[in-house]
């Protein structure tokens, strides 16, 4: 579906590649003989989240000069995210992910980004900073600071961005990115008094401000100049901290199938009612209940709910 380029509501920065997740479960990959495939990444899926709620949103990024990457091109246009600033990389491949899924909570990932993921390859001069300036929200994940000129890029943008309300960290820590925790935490250290939003899980905020009990993690981030600090605590829910107000909101239980996209939707949502600009209760149920739609389905990025599935949940639970 060809997409009007005007300038994004949501600009999204980041990790994007193709999932293989098999058709089995309770099976390790050993002995899985069907897989399916979908766009993947993290940062694609929060983009692609958030374009099932009717935003204009872009994804900046890259993919190999490959069958995956134009599957990937091809896949972000049908999705109705604006592809433009995906370029494609003239040595690196596409990146692949598989994982193994045992639910209720043990959904292993490995990831094939050798030598190097060509999302992490993103430089300045990819930037259109009339975009990044523009945007209603500007979302990335700390992974897109891992490496150069990846590292380079997003200062460049948080620059250009000038701490403009909303520009959203997600604290998307994934150990294998990195060469340590320390680097990890000095690396988003250089980024938090750049932010006004920041959102991870318990785990998360350790890397990031030493600090896994959910009030003192959000105190912490509050401290460091973030306006609003989101702390995921999985089967407690979701607490959020402004510097005038605290809200706490359970989970909405389902039956999990496949965890892994939960939190691309929980953030996807959370860009919608920032956009619609809801209290943070609203938010936060909202957030937590397109989070379980996509736990209780297999694959990430095509599972992202409409508003109408979302608010259909809602008004049930009312």
């Amino acid at each position: 579906m060809t997409q009007t380029h005007s300038l994004p509501e949501v600009l999204v920065l980041g990790r994007l590649g193709v999932d293989l997740y098999p058709l089995q479960d309770g099976v390790g990959l050993e002995d899985v003989s069907t897989f399916g495939k979908y766009l993947g990444g993290s940062a694609a899926n929060v983009s692609v989240a958030a374009a099932r709620y009717g935003h204009r949103t872009a994804l900046v990024s890259r993919v190999g000069d490959d069958p995956f990457g134009r599957y990937l091109l091809r896949e972000l246009e049908r999705l109705r995210v604006d592809s433009r600033h995906v370029a494609t990389d003239p040595t690196l491949k596409t990146p692949i992910t598989f994982c193994e899924i045992f639910p209720p909570d043990d959904f292993p990932l490995y990831f094939y980004r050798e030598p190097k993921a060509p999302d992490l390859n993103i430089d300045a001069a990819q930037l259109d900073l009339d975009a990044v300036r523009a945007a209603d929200i500007l979302w990335f994940t700390v992974t897109g600071l891992s490496q150069e000129p990846s590292r380079a890029a997003h200062h460049a943008a948080l620059g250009a961005r000038d701490r403009r309300t909303h520009t959203v960290v997600d604290l998307d820590y994934r150990p294998m990115f990195w060469a340590s925790p320390d680097e990890a935490t000095d690396q988003i250290a250089r980024v938090l008094d750049r932010v006004t939003v920041a959102v991870g899980n318990r785990e998360e905020c350790e890397v990031a401000v030493g600090e896994t009990e959910p009030d003192r993690a959000a105190d912490a981030l509050l401290e460091r100049g973030i306006e609003l600090a989101i702390v995921k605590q999985g089967p407690r829910g979701v607490l959020a901290k402004t510097r005038e107000e605290t809200v706490e909101v359970p989970p909405y239980l389902v039956d999990v199938v496949n965890g892994l996209g939960a939190g691309d939707a929980f953030g996807g949502a959370l860009c919608h009612g920032l956009l619609e600009g809801w209290g943070l209760e609203r938010i936060l149920r909202y957030a937590n209940v397109a989070g379980a739609i996509v736990a209780s389905r297999r694959e990430c990025s095509t599972a992202m709910p409409t508003a109408a599935e979302v608010d259909e949940i809602l008004e049930k639970a009312i």
